[in-house]
């Protein structure tokens, strides 16, 4: 459900930080961003609030493909949407503070001292109980089912999308600017993301991305977070979603899903034949 706002976009007629501190209180900022946008945390009337705003033209454009993405699709591990409007620099976008810590952030410390580190949340997740872990990926696969029966492939999806909160076991995606309609021609020299997740063809001009793209990244999702999880049969199902070659793979992430519910003893959902029963 989308959170109601307490404050008016429409009155913002100056720069924006300066408006977020004169209508509440910048507890946090995220500037220098390779993506060149800029994003708060922002408290007002006793609420917090995250907003993200653009400093260059690639970012707004972004943007914009997160406005569109969040009007198609929903999902209870989707951060939603709160509001947005167009300023004279670009989009800006509101969402709901969500409390959890990202499971990969290299402006805190680059590289494997962020994934690795024993005090780094992507170690601590790795190192949950087994039925947690198996839980939160249980939400991010059918988080890209809802995604994809909507068209839109993932780009850019890795560790530093996965948002947990370690106290209410809760997992949240965020950060979609990159999703796209699909399948597209890859115009570029490859897409935006991390090498970690990426499949070939996203760093191959004139290459096909669909769904199969999508099902190589959750693929690496499970081998990267997987932990515990990650048993001999879950190891199989991880291994053909990565296939080199897109043929090899599951051609869906339901299919995908379906080996992956099996491997790790749940069962489709008589509502849905794609959500976890847990009863």
């Amino acid at each position: 459900m989308t959170a109601r706002l307490p404050f008016d976009l429409d009155r913002i007629e100056s720069q924006l930080g300066l408006w977020c501190e004169t209508v509440g209180s910048v507890f946090r900022e995220w500037r220098a961003q390779d993506s060149g946008c800029v994003a708060l945390g922002v408290r007002i009337d006793g609420g917090d609030w995250f907003f993200k705003f653009a400093e260059t033209a690639g970012c707004a454009a972004g943007l914009r493909s997160a406005v569109r993405f969040h009007a198609a699709v929903s999902h209870r591990a989707i951060v939603p949407l709160a509001g947005s409007r167009e300023l004279a620099t670009g989009p800006v976008l509101v969402y709901p503070w969500i409390e959890g810590e990202v499971l990969y952030d290299p402006a805190v410390a680059p590289g494997e001292a962020s994934r690795n580190a024993p005090e780094a949340p992507h170690r601590r997740f790795r190192s949950l109980p087994t039925h947690r872990i198996i839980a939160a990926l249980d939400a991010i696969l059918d988080a890209h089912i809802a995604a994809l029966a909507r068209g839109f492939v993932a780009v850019d999806l890795y560790d530093g999308s996965v948002m947990y909160d370690f106290a209410r076991g809760e997992v949240h995606l965020c950060d979609f600017d990159g999703y796209r309609p699909g399948p597209f021609r890859l115009s570029e020299d490859r897409l935006p993301g991390s090498t970690r997740f990426m499949a070939p063809e996203e760093s191959r001009r004139g290459a096909l991305i669909g769904e199969w793209t999508t099902v190589y990244n959750l693929g690496r999702m499970i081998e990267q977070l997987g932990g515990s999880a990650l048993t001999p049969e879950v190891g199989a199902v991880a291994a053909r979603a990565t296939s080199e070659e897109p043929a090899g793979r599951y051609q869906t992430v339901a299919h995908l899903v379906g080996d992956w519910q099996a491997a790790t003893g749940g069962r489709p959902t008589r509502a849905s034949g794609i959500g976890r029963d847990l009863g």
